[in-house]
């Protein structure tokens, strides 16, 4: 296969079916996209229902397209990052990884379009982020839950109200900001950098207000993002992690544990936000997204300098400070159910805590009239 059919199979592809997310090429299946977190085949006359391992093979070739240091990567370490556009139509994240002596390569669709808060229906608290002037604010969520989508939109705000420098440090880049008020550097991992911590590095010297580091991999960038929270600039950043509270102790983990006092010390005056997103299916398709929002005040900064105690966890306190646009995913995913969006089953399923989330459910049925239990006519034997 060449280049001009590998992209008309990808722009085949893309025609096929809505909303789709992922494209996957793996040997022994047909070629395959994700569409509303569910794998479905894509029909073609031309490829074969199983894919064999010589297809698979040039596929991802093609798609490293001669990059030695890309071929390098992908035969030392068995997988690398690759970034493809298919001209006037779609551009790609592509991860090619080896598996049983295999090639499957899959491709993360990007958009175009620049997200914006009002169109993603992000939380009204959430738009009191772009205001903060310092500090370090992560996006926290499984890998495919919308935390980039969510950042776009944010730094999208940033950049209709605020004329200050941003600088994005990604792999690849996924959204392309044009200059409105803010601008816009955009550099991206292995074509502008050779490794996070070194662009964050270089990042301090090129007089930015915001900074976006795409992920925090490692000690160092974590290191690096810390003191540039400090010395004044804005930083975002993602992990990969579940909560709010394990996305602190996570961070905190990353050091030494000699090193734990002076980090929680700094943690407690440099965090500012937290946004953990999961995303579940939606009645009538598609899908929703569920957040959990940590927002700093004294009670966090306390937690964080010395530790969860009875009584004083951080989901406790996220969930005493609703007043103050705080949630947790319990109470989103019950605001949700209530809100007609989701089915009881994804609640529970969802759950941080079902019990919880069960009782928020019975509530909401209790209001409408509804039973609550499907226990009939109990009797007292005498």
């Amino acid at each position: 296969m060449r280049k001009q059919e590998i992209d008309y199979i990808l722009a085949r592809i893309i025609d096929s079916s809505k909303d789709i997310s992922d494209l996957n090429i793996t040997v022994g299946r047909p070629l395959q996209v994700e569409s509303s977190g569910q794998l479905m085949p894509v029909g073609m006359d031309f490829f074969p229902s199983e894919l064999t391992p010589f297809q698979t093979e040039i596929f991802a070739l093609n798609l490293v397209n001669r990059d030695r240091k890309l071929m390098r990567t992908l035969v030392e370490e068995g997988s690398c990052d690759a970034s493809y556009e298919l001209a006037g139509k779609a551009r790609f994240r592509a991860n090619i990884f080896s598996q049983g002596g295999n090639y499957t390569t899959v491709l993360r669709k990007l958009e175009d379009q620049i997200p914006t808060c009002g169109g993603l229906n992000l939380p009204k608290v959430l738009y009191e982020i772009p205001e903060e002037k310092n500090g370090l604010v992560i996006f926290a969520g499984a890998t495919g839950t919308g935390k980039t989508t969510s950042l776009a939109a944010i730094l999208n705000e940033i950049n209709e109200k605020l004329p200050v420098h941003v600088i994005t440090l990604e792999d690849p880049v996924e959204y392309k900001h044009p200059h409105k008020r803010a601008t816009f550097n955009q550099r991206e991992l292995g074509v502008d950098f050779v490794s996070f911590a070194s662009g964050l590095r270089a990042a301090l010297r090129q007089a930015p207000k915001v900074i976006l580091v795409g992920e925090m991999r490692d000690i160092e960038t974590m290191e690096i993002g810390l003191s540039a929270a400090e010395t004044g600039h804005l930083v975002f950043s993602s992990l990969h992690t579940v909560n709010a509270g394990q996305t602190i102790n996570r961070i905190i983990g990353m050091f030494p544990q000699e090193e734990e006092i002076q980090i929680r010390a700094r943690l407690s005056d440099t965090i500012r936000w937290i946004v953990c997103q999961r995303l579940l299916p939606r009645i009538g398709g598609g899908r929703v997204a569920a957040f959990e929002i940590l927002k700093t005040n004294l009670r966090i900064k306390e937690a964080i300098l010395n530790g969860e105690k009875e009584g004083s966890t951080f989901q406790e306190i996220v969930e005493a400070g609703q007043a103050f646009g705080m949630t947790t995913f319990d109470n989103y995913i019950i605001g949700l159910y209530r809100d007609g969006a989701i089915t009881e089953e994804t609640a529970l399923s969802y759950a941080t805590t079902k019990g919880d989330v069960g009782r928020g459910i019975d509530s909401i049925k209790s209001e409408k009239g509804e039973t609550t239990t499907e226990i009939e006519e109990l009797e007292v034997d005498w």
